[in-house]
Parts: C-alpha cells; sequence; structure tokens
C-alpha cells in the first residue's frame, strides 16, 4: 500500500471580489451575469458556465435543433461558436448569411431551448478553416491583415456590421441568449497558412504585432456597430494579446498536437496536460501552458479550448482516447477552474465555397470536420458525451459550494514527469471544512496503469480523515467527496463520485456512481444516526459497501429524518441524464441517446450497451408514445420506473451492401432506399488506405483521413437521393518509398512507388430511428 498525505490546515480561505462593470450585464427582467474574481454569477449566484463549441456553418441546418439538445442534455449551458468571415463574404462584397450560414436561426434556435452564446466574430478565428477564416480576396489589398491599418480595419468594420444585424435583438440586454464575443483568436500567438500559396511560396498570415491595441480597437469597432454584450473574451494562452482589464482571458489545453509534424520527426510526446497544477493562486504566478500577464488569482481560470477532441492533419493519424476529455476536465477543476469550454463539442462538415470548391486548411480533410467530438459529424454521441455528461451534471447541482472551493496540490504535484504511471496523482479543492478529492489516472501518449490499495491521509483544522484502499482503474478519473454534509449528516469520505441530488416529497435521494476499478465504501459519522435501512446502528462510524457491478440503494434514518443513497455503476452514469418536468428535477436513465425539448421525450434505437433500450425515470412520470402504436413494457428497477422500448425488425436492421471494384483503388456501392422515414442513415465504410474520398456524379461530399475507425457519412444530409443512389470510392493508397521520377529530358514527372495498399472491406446502413413520448403531466 502506498500512503499520500496532504495537510489542509494552513489552507487559507480564497478573497473573492467582483470585477469591474467591463463583466456584467443584465437582461429586461432584471436577471444579471457578472464575475468575480473566481466565477461567474447570475443574479448574484455562482453558475458554473460549461462552453461547448460547435459551428453552425459546419452543421447542416436541419440538425441544429437536434445538436443544441444533445448538447443541453450533456450538460452544456453555453454554446460557442466561430463566425467564420469567408463563409460569409467568400466573395468581396457578396454576403451570404442563407441555409447553414443562417448564424440569426442558429442562435434563435440557442434561444428557445435556453442556452447561453458566445460569438467568436474574428476577424481571424483559425478552426482549419482556408486562411483561418479570412477571405482570400484580401491577400492582394494595399494593407496588412491581423494589423492596425485604416484598410484592414474598415473591412473589419464591415464584416462586424453585418454581424451585428444578424445578432439584432438577440443579445442578453435584448432578452436573448448572446452573453459574450470574442475578439480575433490567438492574436500575436498564432496564426494559419494563406492558401492560395501553398505548395509554392507556402506564405503565412500574419500572427499580429499590434498587441492589446489591436484587440481593445477591435472591441471598440464591434461596440459601435451594435456587438454590445455583458463581457467580451479574448484566448490568453502561448503570450497571446491580452487586455484582461477589458476582455475576460479564457485558456485550455491540448493532448494532441497534429500540427506539429509541420516539422517534427518521431513519435508524438507524453505531455504535460495531466499534471495537476494551481492555476489561481498569486504564489503560483505562472505554470504549464499558463503564463498570465496578470496576477491569476484577479480573474477567474476560465477555460474555451479544452481539446473535446482532436481532427487527423494528413502527417498525424490517431484514433483519440475518449477518456482523455473527461480526464483533462478533471485537470482543470481541480487547478481552479470554474468555467469549462471545449473545443470542439461537436464535430461537423466544412461547407463547399461559392467560387472556390474547398474551405479547409489543406492538412486537414476537405469536406470532415468531425474532430473525433463528442457530437459527431453527423449527430452520434461518443463515449466522452457519456463521461462528461456525468461531470456536468454533478457541477450543475453543486456549482453554489463548488465555485467557493480552492485548489491544495500535495508537495511535488506539479513536478510529476508524463511518464510517471506509478506515482497516484491526485489534488483537493476544499473550503478547509469539506471539499473533494480529485484523483486522475489518464496520461496520453503512454501506457497507463491501474492502481491498487493507495492511502490518502487528509488532514483538516479539526481532525484528520484517512482514505485506505483507493483503487482506480487505468485511464479512469474520479472526484470523491469528503466531510460532505449531507442533509446534517456528515458523509466523512465516500470512495464513489457524487452525481446529484433528487427531492421527491420529503426524502431527498442522494446519487452517486463508482468509477472504474474502484471499490467502493461509504464512511458516516455515526452521529445523529439512528438506523439504515431500518437495522440499528450505534457505530461511531459507519461503513457500507455496496455491491460495485449493480445498483444498490439504502436509507439513513435519524435526528435530520430519511435521506436516500442510490448507487450506480460507472455503465450506469453514462446512461443518466436530468431533465426538468414542470419544474420538478427528474432524473432520467436510459441506455439510449435522449432528448428532452421541454414537450417530448425522444430516444434514438442504438443503445449504447446492445441491449434493449430502456427509459427509466424518477420520480415517475407517465410516457404517452406518439411516433407509433406500438405499446412499451412497463419496467422497474428500484426507485426507477419506465419503458422499455421496441422498434420493427426492419428498423433495427443493419444492411450490408454489395461493393463493386471498377478501378485501381475505385469501388461503387448503389443506396438501396431513400430513408425519408428515419432520423438519420449512417453509412459505415470499414476501409484501408491513406484518404478515403467519397463522390456522387462527380461531387465530393465526404472525405476521410485513414486512422483504422470506421468512416462514417450521414446520408441524411451529406447525400440526396435525386443526385443519384450510386457512391464512386476512390481510395487514395498507403505507399512506400515514394519518389518522383524526373529522369525525362522533355519535362516529363511521374509518382513511383512500392507496396501500394487501399481497399474497401465492407460497407454497411445504420439507420437510425426515434421513439417519441409527451409527458402526461
Amino acid at each position: 500500500m502506498m500512503m499520500y498525505y496532504l495537510d489542509l490546515t494552513g489552507h487559507n480561505e480564497k478573497s473573492i471580489t467582483p470585477l469591474s462593470e467591463k463583466f456584467r450585464g443584465k437582461d429586461p427582467e432584471g436577471n444579471e451575469i457578472s464575475f468575480t474574481n473566481y466565477y461567474m454569477e447570475l443574479n448574484g449566484r455562482p453558475f458554473f458556465g460549461i462552453s461547448g463549441e460547435c459551428h453552425y456553418s459546419r452543421v447542416h441546418q436541419n440538425q441544429w435543433e437536434d445538436t443544441i439538445l444533445k448538447m443541453k442534455m450533456g450538460g452544456i449551458n453555453i454554446v460557442s461558436t466561430y463566425c467564420f468571415w469567408i463563409h460569409h463574404e467568400e466573395e468581396e462584397g457578396v454576403f451570404n448569411f442563407e441555409g447553414r450560414r443562417n448564424v440569426r436561426k442558429f442562435i434563435q434556435l440557442c434561444h428557445k431551448h435556453g442556452m447561453y452564446v458566445i460569438v467568436r466574430i474574428g476577424p481571424f478565428c483559425h478552426g482549419e478553416v482556408r486562411n483561418g477564416g479570412l477571405p482570400d480576396w484580401l491577400y492582394g489589398k494595399p494593407f496588412e491583415v491581423r494589423s492596425l491599418d485604416s484598410g484592414f480595419l474598415y473591412y473589419t468594420r464591415r464584416i462586424y456590421r453585418k454581424y451585428a444585424e444578424q445578432f439584432g435583438g438577440l443579445y442578453f440586454k435584448d432578452g436573448g441568449p448572446i452573453i459574450a464575443a470574442q475578439i480575433d483568436n490567438e492574436y500575436m500567438h498564432s496564426a494559419a497558412p494563406w492558401e492560395m500559396t501553398t505548395g509554392v511560396s507556402n506564405e503565412w498570415v500574419p500572427a499580429g504585432r499590434d498587441g492589446n491595441e489591436y484587440m481593445v480597437k477591435l472591441m471598440q469597432i464591434a461596440q459601435e456597430e451594435g456587438i454590445i454584450t455583458p463581457f467580451y473574451t479574448c484566448t490568453a494562452w502561448g503570450g497571446a494579446a491580452t487586455p484582461a482589464d477589458e476582455m475576460l482571458p479564457l485558456w485550455g489545453g491540448y493532448a494532441y498536437w497534429p500540427w506539429i509534424f509541420y516539422n517534427y520527426e518521431g513519435e508524438h510526446p507524453a505531455t504535460p496536460e495531466y499534471i495537476y497544477r494551481d492555476n489561481h493562486n498569486n504564489n503560483v504566478p505562472k505554470t504549464y501552458n499558463f503564463e498570465p500577464s496578470y496576477l491569476p488569482e484577479s480573474f477567474p481560470y476560465a477555460c474555451c479550448e479544452m481539446g473535446g477532441g482532436m481532427t487527423c492533419f494528413y502527417d498525424y493519424r490517431f484514433q483519440l482516447p475518449y477518456e482523455s476529455v473527461d480526464a483533462m476536465a478533471n485537470i482543470k477543476l481541480a487547478g481552479g477552474c470554474n468555467f469549462l469550454g471545449y473545443y470542439m463539442f461537436r464535430g461537423g462538415s466544412n461547407p463547399k465555397g461559392s467560387k472556390l470548391p474547398y474551405l479547409n486548411e489543406h492538412q486537414c480533410p476537405k469536406i470532415s470536420y468531425d474532430y473525433q467530438a463528442p457530437v459527431g459529424e453527423f449527430g452520434q454521441l461518443r463515449p466522452s458525451y457519456f463521461r462528461l455528461k456525468a461531470l456536468h451534471i454533478f457541477l450543475r447541482n453543486f456549482a453554489d459550494s463548488f465555485c467557493l472551493t480552492t485548489t491544495k496540490l500535495p508537495e511535488g504535484s506539479q513536478d510529476i514527469q508524463p511518464e510517471d504511471t506509478d506515482t497516484l496523482r491526485f489534488a483537493v479543492r476544499t473550503d478547509r471544512r469539506s471539499g473533494y478529492l480529485f484523483l486522475n489516472n489518464f496520461q496520453d501518449h503512454v501506457e497507463c496503469k491501474a492502481k491498487k490499495n493507495e492511502k490518502i491521509i487528509l488532514k483538516l483544522p479539526d481532525r484528520t480523515i484517512e482514505i485506505p484502499g483507493i483503487s482506480i482503474a487505468a485511464r479512469e478519473e474520479a472526484i470523491l467527496p469528503f466531510n460532505m454534509d449531507t442533509e446534517g449528516y456528515r458523509l466523512v469520505y465516500a470512495k464513489a463520485q457524487l452525481l446529484s441530488v433528487i427531492r421527491d416529497g420529503r426524502l431527498p435521494v442522494y446519487i452517486f456512481f463508482i468509477p472504474e476499478g474502484m471499490v467502493p465504501e461509504y464512511v458516516w459519522d455515526g452521529a445523529g444516526i439512528e438506523s439504515i435501512n431500518g437495522e440499528k446502528v450505534l457505530e461511531e462510524q459507519i461503513s457500507i459497501k455496496p455491491d460495485a457491478e449493480k445498483m444498490s440503494s439504502y436509507v439513513i434514518h435519524g435526528e435530520h429524518g430519511d435521506v436516500k443513497i442510490v448507487t450506480l455503476t460507472r455503465k450506469q452514469s453514462l446512461m443518466y441524464y436530468e431533465i426538468d418536468i414542470s419544474g420538478q428535477k427528474t432524473a432520467v436513465l436510459c441506455n439510449s441517446p435522449v432528448t428532452y425539448d421541454g414537450f417530448r421525450i425522444r430516444v434514438e434505437n442504438r443503445s449504447q450497451d446492445n441491449e434493449r433500450v430502456r427509459l427509466l425515470m424518477y420520480p415517475a412520470h407517465n410516457l404517452k408514445r406518439v411516433d407509433s402504436d406500438d405499446t412499451c413494457r412497463e419496467v422497474e428497477e428500484g426507485i426507477w420506473k419506465g419503458v422499455e422500448i421496441e422498434w420493427p425488425e426492419e428498423k433495427e436492421r443493419i444492411q450490408t451492401l454489395p461493393v463493386k471494384r471498377i478501378g485501381t483503388f475505385r469501388y461503387e456501392t448503389e443506396i438501396p432506399e431513400t430513408y425519408d422515414d428515419c432520423k438519420e442513415a449512417l453509412l459505415q465504410i470499414e476501409y484501408i488506405g491513406d484518404i478515403g474520398n467519397a463522390f456522387v456524379d462527380g461531387e465530393l461530399i465526404s472525405d476521410n483521413f485513414y486512422n483504422g475507425s470506421v468512416w462514417e457519412i450521414g446520408l441524411k444530409n451529406a447525400w440526396h437521393p435525386d443526385t443519384g443512389r450510386k457512391i464512386t470510392f476512390v481510395i487514395n493508397p498507403l505507399k512506400e518509398n515514394v519518389k518522383i521520377d524526373v529522369s525525362s529530358t522533355m519535362a516529363g514527372r511521374a509518382e513511383k512507388s512500392e507496396g501500394m495498399t487501399a481497399v474497401i472491406k465492407s460497407i454497411r446502413i445504420k439507420p437510425v430511428y426515434e421513439a417519441i413520448f409527451e409527458i402526461d403531466k
């Protein structure tokens, strides 16, 4: 048994002060958004902002509402979105805000579903878009872009004015959802290729040189054109210009760095992203990837670009470990973050241009920007979505107390090397009386090891808490409460992670889950407790050890009344949702994707566990299926009641399509039907090659940089039956010993290579249907 010690007795409470008037705003009903130096507030109470990036112009408008609802169900409460200049003014003076570029309609849908919005208005954005989002026609203008040159400011003002026209009436001050605008992106830190020069002179968009003056000038122009928000933001990492007195500085972190392979050779290094650090402490003025130009405690440590995924670049292919995403959230939270932000949370597809065929950065796929995100290119939900959801639900339920806790690290924590997988990585957030023990057992680019039977001793001002027998699986993370007031009873510690509390009548129900690999245990102070599940108890400390393999519950009875404790398995935690039904918080367990728009519950027919789909609720509600006459069998499990859902066999069938080879590395298949009656039809291609390209009648509809995963195409949006039923696949082969033969004296050049490999192994169609329920209120 390894033993670790952390002294919390000298941990001082943080001085929390309001930020200036530049970081607050009111809506017409008097609701106020503001900031302290540590967290965001809504009407004077801590509000835990959780931002997820979704680019409206990269998502078909028919998918917007489903996307927003999935983000909301996943615990996101702020939608962050780039406004890519090139998507709206590809041709000088010709503005396009139609179809998937209709930012106004997208923001209106966010508002409809109670989501705040941060607009990232550039002018430079990056986001792996052509020229970082700048239109090509700027290249030949008589000024330098991203500068204080009057010519560039003229065109920036003009695009800001067009954005302001779209945003009109949708600002928070008008009762709308737009709470912030980000000015430029990574100014003086990052740039992008000027794509018209790529492959020849390889020029780059300037990174900028005018410092804070440039950023403030753009903010003033935005305000003059009517973009008025409670606060403005800027990216602060990498030495970027950060006028913190005017804009909220935002941070982030990525552990997968495909961009380094522009000039890097060798294996991707293990990164320091998964080491606990203190990022809100004036005594620690800088840490890894956090070197603020201000005292750390003078502003919240807030994030906008934590790696929710990562796209494959041509020179670096990989399959994202989905556990990497919630592990990074765990690290940021432990380090003092009270405002999470993911890039990306929802992947997408690049729109095509009106003059240019493709609007991508050349190192990335022409169409696909799936990003291996929690919500994929066609609305698929990845394991990272479900893992984050459990974390976000906890933060939403306990924001008032959690935001007041501050970071305490064990000695030497920040000196742990990424390759060290033996040392237990842990941290604490505490108010000196109680708090949360953070554990992280994930590290990128190394083989992680399970931890077994570790012991942590926490010394508080009035007691010492020993937590023995800590085990956690490789690649898992956890947040465990200690010294927690639970309706008057003191939970000394739990080797189980807190999710929520549901109040049905007078009986509070606290819901926990068991992180993978953990041996669960609850240790209670016996003071005031008379019985557990009706059995009298007399011990000073009461230990309860539920079965880690199944759901269980117990009831505490004593001088403070009854409290029920429900323990879910890790698998069940991924099925857990919360919705509001007529003002009543309702817990939902469902093993398939769920959305709720305030009126109807929609359940997709593809379960996470290949079992029958169940929709269970607590407290129970009467459900009426309205999409079909099929009856649903009523089911009950513990405190949960609901239905088991069935679909006809033809809706469950995954169909394998015949594939015809029509040339060297060229294949063809035919879509057998239109799939009008389903929500989506995912074409799944298993292949080996370098790049996969899908064409309909010569038009590229999807592409994929091969990384060993199944390539998926959502036919409902990427394809239309009127364009033809046949899809042609051109698989660019993997090649060995490639060289260009220039031996000809007549300017002849030809590629020669050995060992070319490109083959399609199978193509399937996986239809996605929904069962739709109304709630009898």
